[in-house]
């Protein structure tokens, strides 16, 4: 599997809370760090916890994850451009927030995430961006040219 298909396959399992997915994705010493002061920043280490804290986020934002673009030349790492399309609530109206995470492999398997965004309770992205005429997903559109996005 490509590291592609392999960042691709952990997103659809953080969409759709699939601990069983998501670990089969995962270096058992996977360790993710976030952007600090974003909540919950501190890291996440080991395969299960990982997935456990996306399944329970999952649970709470029916968050929806899209890669939209990547950058891998083959050196073992790739830097992935993505959306989450998340609401605060059954009542709050739907978000997108755009980041960037960098991947780090080992034997195949995602062994470091790197993350890069800004956790806010409205839209976050790029100022003028033409996100739509570049192929990235968008609300309503919850798809790009590299990810259909399975929920």
């Amino acid at each position: 599997m490509s590291h592609l298909d392999t960042i691709v396959q952990y997103y659809d399992g953080c969409s759709r809370g699939d601990i069983e997915l998501m670990t089969s994705t995962l270096h058992p010493e996977v360790v993710h760090y976030f952007l600090a002061p974003n909540p919950g920043s501190h890291p996440i280490e080991g395969a299960g916890v990982l997935a456990d804290y996306w399944r329970s986020v999952q649970r709470r934002i029916d968050g929806h994850w899209i890669v939209d673009h990547v950058v891998s030349d083959g050196s073992g790492e790739a830097v992935v451009e993505w959306s989450l399309y998340w609401s605060r609530d059954a009542k709050s109206p739907r978000v997108v927030t755009r980041g960037a995470e960098w991947f780090a492999f080992a034997n195949g398997l995602i062994a470091e995430i790197r993350s890069y965004y800004q956790q806010l309770h409205r839209h976050t992205g790029l100022r003028n961006y033409p996100y739509e005429a570049r192929g990235y997903s968008t609300l309503g559109s919850e798809k790009s040219r590299i990810h259909v996005g399975a929920r």
